[in-house]
């Protein structure tokens, strides 16, 4: 869909900070993220929601798997908070399907502390989780 924003970031007609891609799915930062290093995965193709399609999430799935392994092992994260927001009234703002996938530590534990204090820029976040400098 050429009015979707994340078929336009998985198209690389609007940059992204790519984490991870293969022939079904998409991961790069979130803009706005609301933990260090928290990544979206896209699949390739426009479905509204992540339970718009029976098909979708196993699609993403490995993808998801990869994005939480490059987070353990460049951010050092202990736990995961994985979740997708469906319709508006779940907070859905993008009408492409999604999977936040947020990675957690000792010190920021939980979903409830979601909205964590963000030290790094996105720049420097990207680069750690692409060339594993930490």
């Amino acid at each position: 869909m050429s009015d979707c924003l994340f078929c336009n970031i998985v198209a690389g007609n609007i940059p992204s900070k790519a984490v991870y891609a293969d022939d079904k799915a998409f991961a790069f930062l979130d803009v706005e993220p609301w933990q260090e290093g928290h990544t979206l995965v896209v699949p390739r193709r426009h479905v509204e929601h992540a339970l718009g399609d029976v098909h979708v999430l196993t699609e993403v799935a490995p993808a998801v798997l990869a994005v939480s392994q490059i987070l353990r092992e460049q951010l050092g994260a202990t736990g995961f908070n994985v979740l997708t927001n469906v319709g508006p009234d779940s907070g859905q703002a993008v009408f492409h399907a999604h999977i936040h996938v947020l990675p957690r530590h000792a010190e920021s534990p939980g979903i409830a502390n979601i909205r964590g204090t963000i030290h790094r820029d996105l720049d420097e976040v990207h680069t750690m989780l692409t060339t594993g400098d930490a």
